[in-house]
């Protein structure tokens, strides 16, 4: 999976932090809010994508922003989903393509770049971050959403905040945050490549953290050393109990429906 990594690192789940830190944690708090100089630091699970719409729908959000995907066609219960949009009273989307079934719902509309047109970093289930180019110019008006989020971000206020000018920028800080107060205690550290000049971030090579730079072992397996990124060092085992399938199939519904993917195209 092309940078499901990634985008759990820089805090793209409504579970955790940045930098795999844990929203629940008082010190990781902390260390996130002093960082960024942010007040308002959410310090509890959001919700997940299914029940953030459930809550559109019943009208408790009223702003949704939609980017890189399109939930009508690939959430499940479409009628859900058409219900809490044409309910939330802003629905903003940002998408590279100029009509999907979501796009008919949205009050505005940013056109976004695509992976052939971005400049940036991904990082694969192995913890291996490459650099991603871009192969041709942003199509139209098409902006990069790191453009599009900071445009937006200035124009509610906060430019001192969102002076981003490049790339580069952003990851620095991002490196940035992962080594704050981190002293080995925290498994993802890209501190560094924290002060790397726009010329040696274009010209990265694709590598794997943790480094040894700044870990006991800058390894392809982790964990190999026995030790585990907990206070006590040891492993956390959680016991489970199986159980089976909410919904069995029975001889009036025989059939199983399950969604899958295919190469080019995700859920969607």
């Amino acid at each position: 999976q092309p940078n499901a990594m990634g985008g759990r690192e820089v805090g793209g789940l409504s579970t955790m932090l940045a930098a795999h830190m844990d929203i629940d944690n008082s010190e990781h708090q902390r260390i996130v809010r002093d960082f960024w100089q942010a007040p308002n630091l959410a310090t509890k699970n959001g919700l997940k994508a299914v029940d953030t719409f459930q809550a559109a729908a019943d009208g408790k959000i009223k702003c949704l922003w939609i980017m890189a995907t399109n939930p009508v066609a690939s959430m499940p219960n479409r009628e859900l989903i058409e219900a809490a949009l044409s309910r939330c009273e802003m629905v903003i989307v940002s998408d590279t393509a100029a009509q999907t079934d979501t796009l008919k719902f949205a009050d505005v509309v940013f056109p976004a770049t695509g992976w052939s047109e971005k400049n940036g970093t991904v990082t694969n289930s192995e913890r291996r971050i490459s650099r991603q180019r871009g192969l041709v110019p942003p199509s139209g008006e098409a902006k990069h959403d790191w453009q599009i989020i900071s445009e937006v971000a200035c124009a509610l206020g906060f430019d001192e905040a969102f002076s981003y000018q490049n790339p580069a920028e952003i990851f620095r800080e991002h490196c940035a945050l992962t080594g704050t107060e981190n002293g080995g205690s925290r498994a993802l550290d890209l501190s560094p490549l924290q002060d790397l000049t726009e010329q040696q971030y274009d010209a990265m090579r694709p590598q794997q953290w943790p480094f040894s730079e700044v870990h006991r072992a800058g390894a392809d397996r982790l964990f190999a050393d026995g030790t585990f990124y907990t206070p006590t060092g040891k492993a956390r085992m959680i016991a489970v109990t199986p159980a089976l399938p909410t919904q069995a199939t029975s001889a009036e519904y025989p059939y199983v429906l399950n969604t899958g993917r295919v190469r080019d195209q995700w859920h969607t």
